[in-house]
């Protein structure tokens, strides 16, 4: 209802909406007018979801050149270019993705074997506390709590490091998410479920070994 003086002219306020990232995505939202002009230097084209791209195309490119035959016909489509502003941080997203399963992937190998050579090495420990009357639980509990404790120190110093650096790149966004503790505590419980889950395999299988063979040489 407001009225404002704009290019020499007298324009009403019909409405105000939320702030819009038309820029860049690194800096603060500028104030925008819009409104309706007479000269139209190009149209905003909705597509009908049901027609198929290659088909709408072809239909609006026939109806601008009937009407403006002299006018190249030149088309961009509002969702790459908007995915233009944000296309490094994909790809930061999809390469940290993936070494990320790489590390775990590598962890994993490494705990395997260090499960391995520990229950070579508690072989004959083994034998002695399940002849003396140890369920398989206990000895997959005593081989696991080890791994788990190193897990818990290694979460430990890796949780202010990553809210460190994470929160100081978010501080490159004027509007961003914040960081919230259960991420923090998803990601502590993820690698502890790993963690048992690839050292499980090898505690299991020495637990369940029979203590004779163990044994045998003494």
């Amino acid at each position: 209802g407001q009225t404002v003086r704009l290019w020499d002219r007298d324009r009403t306020v019909i409405g105000v909406i939320r702030d819009v990232i038309v820029t860049s995505p690194y800096e603060p939202v500028k104030q925008a007018i819009y409104y309706l002009a007479n000269a139209n230097t190009f149209l905003n084209i909705r597509i009908n979801p049901t027609m198929g791209i290659h088909a709408a195309m072809e239909k609006i490119e026939r109806i601008c050149k009937a009407y403006a035959p002299k006018v190249p016909f030149v088309f961009n489509f509002a969702d790459e270019r908007y995915a233009q502003k944000f296309g490094a941080e994909e790809r930061v997203g999809k390469l940290a993705g993936f070494f990320a399963i790489l590390a775990i992937f590598i962890s994993c190998l490494g705990l395997f074997a260090m499960a391995a050579y520990m229950a070579e090495q508690r072989n004959k420990e083994i034998g002695v506390r399940k002849v003396l009357g140890a369920s398989v639980f206990g000895l997959w509990r005593l081989m696991s709590k080890e791994f788990v404790r190193l897990v818990f120190i290694s979460v430990g110093i890796a949780i202010p490091l990553a809210y460190y650096f994470m929160h100081g790149w978010l501080q490159n966004y004027n509007y961003r998410t914040g960081l919230s503790w259960w991420i923090f505590a998803l990601a502590a419980l993820g690698a502890v479920l790993i963690t048992l889950l690839t050292v499980s395999y090898q505690s299991i299988k020495a637990a369940l070994m029979n203590p004779v063979k163990s044994l045998r040489s003494d």
